[in-house]
């Protein structure tokens, strides 16, 4: 494919996982305007970040069958369809299971995005340069976050939430025909032989390091979802910020993070690769591990200490963005390219469920506990927004205890992938010797 041809598509797929992440986070850049407007619980915040998750998890895997198959752009224009049409519909919510059901509907369109684009990538670059590009890909999450944050906030005080709403829905209208114009390359077109494994989901889940793979991603999107859906809350409870304060001030610590995480990781995947061949996954344990303590001390800073806690979080943020393009190649150095997209979907479904799903329902459920303890000692009989943000704060301190076990799942998954990547080598210099 003609160069020209290749950066484009990677430009593309780059600002579609950017409009993903804007669109995913929407929810936690505005939860306090509809919390106020819907007297929701932060259960019920979280309860909202739950169900997209669940239904994204379950669809998932068929969807990544569908792109092992079928045309990866066509899959894709239809589900960065979806996904904004019911962003835009959020905006006629009158109440929160009209809220609920659309955020559901995100999910849906969304759950395409990550095996088809990867997929896609895989087959535009060789195996030693795959951290880079799939790393710049991933900075989507702190990009279309940070925008997200930036934009959401400011547009709800100004104009209300529904407006932000509309607005994060409207690029689909350039991006959909932008994407219509790519070409596609063909499964496999970056192997030096032919991988003609089917996509069979018990051939992926013969291999040991796939699974840890799969329990660092349950911990590491516990952690995500937790933070993207509840910091805002956390900066304007508190650290006394409005909603475009919190907004703006989550964007940036987001963004200064997550992409300096990113970077950080795309430079540093791709060199160890060529020194250690699970250096990837050793170098994304010690990343995570470092930012524990970034985690803990960001959230216990008092009222007042603003600035210190999101330079702090920004820290911890970056440092878990880096597991995106270090993980993500990793699972591409042990499957076939006809196996990337069921692989991935897999990958999702099992880490969602059982991780990411909780994180903001955990935390919601935990936070309103929490909340209730401190009202309790003090002897009050009213809960009061003083209370709801001990609750949340107190709530949040599990983050960094999941970063350490992340820290060591990665480890161990280290320790097996080079017995993975060794069987899959044998397998291609089998296919190389038929050609």
């Amino acid at each position: 494919m003609h160069p020209r041809a290749v950066t484009l598509s990677v430009l593309v797929l780059f600002a579609i996982n950017i409009l993903n992440f804007y669109d995913r986070t929407l929810a936690g850049a505005l939860v306090e305007p509809m919390r106020k407007e819907f007297a929701l619980s932060d259960t019920n915040i979280g309860l909202m970040g739950s169900a997209f998750i669940w239904i994204y998890a379950i669809v998932g895997v068929p969807l990544g069958l569908v792109a092992d198959s079928w045309s990866r752009k066509k899959l894709l224009m239809i589900g960065v369809t979806v996904w904004t049409s019911m962003t835009a519909i959020g905006a006629a919510a009158s109440g929160f299971l009209f809220l609920l059901v659309t955020r559901m509907g995100v999910g849906i369109g969304e759950a395409v995005c990550a095996p088809t684009a990867t997929s896609w990538l895989g087959d535009l670059f060789p195996p030693e340069k795959r951290s880079r590009v799939l790393a710049l890909f991933m900075l989507g999450v702190p990009v279309g976050s940070a925008m997200s944050f930036f934009l959401s906030g400011p547009i709800a005080q100004a104009w209300g939430w529904r407006s932000a709403m509309i607005v994060a829905a409207a690029p689909a209208l350039l991006i959909v025909p932008l994407l219509a114009l790519l070409h596609e390359p063909l499964r496999g077109a970056s192997e030096p032989a032919p991988m003609g494994e089917k996509p069979s989901a018990w051939s992926v889940l013969r291999k040991p390091t796939l699974w840890w793979i799969i329990a660092s991603g349950v911990f590491l999107n516990f952690n995500m979802y937790a933070v993207l859906l509840f910091l805002p809350a956390l900066m304007s409870r508190v650290h006394g910020m409005s909603v475009a304060e919190s907004g703006t001030a989550t964007g940036i610590s987001n963004l200064i993070g997550g992409v300096c995480g990113g970077m950080l990781a795309g430079y540093l995947g791709d060199h160890v690769m060529n020194r250690h061949r699970n250096g990837r996954m050793q170098m994304a344990a010690g990343l995570t591990m470092a930012g524990a303590p970034l985690a803990y001390w960001g959230i216990v800073q008092p009222a007042g200490s603003a600035f210190l806690s999101l330079a702090l979080l920004a820290g911890a943020y970056g440092l878990m963005n880096s597991y995106y393009g270090l993980v993500y190649s990793s699972i591409q150095d042990i499957v076939a390219p006809t196996q990337r997209g069921v692989t991935m979907a897999i990958y999702f479904m099992a880490m969602y469920l059982c991780g990411a799903s909780f994180g903001p329902l955990f935390t919601g459920m935990l936070s309103d506990r929490m909340a209730r303890q401190a009202m309790e000692a003090a002897g009050a009989t009213q809960m009061t927004e003083a209370f709801k943000a001990v609750g949340l704060q107190q709530a949040m301190l599990i983050i960094p205890v999941l970063l350490v076990a992340l820290s060591l799942v990665l480890y161990a998954g280290s320790r097996t992938i080079l017995g993975d990547i060794a069987r899959r080598d044998q397998l291609v210099r089998l296919r190389v010797a038929e050609v």
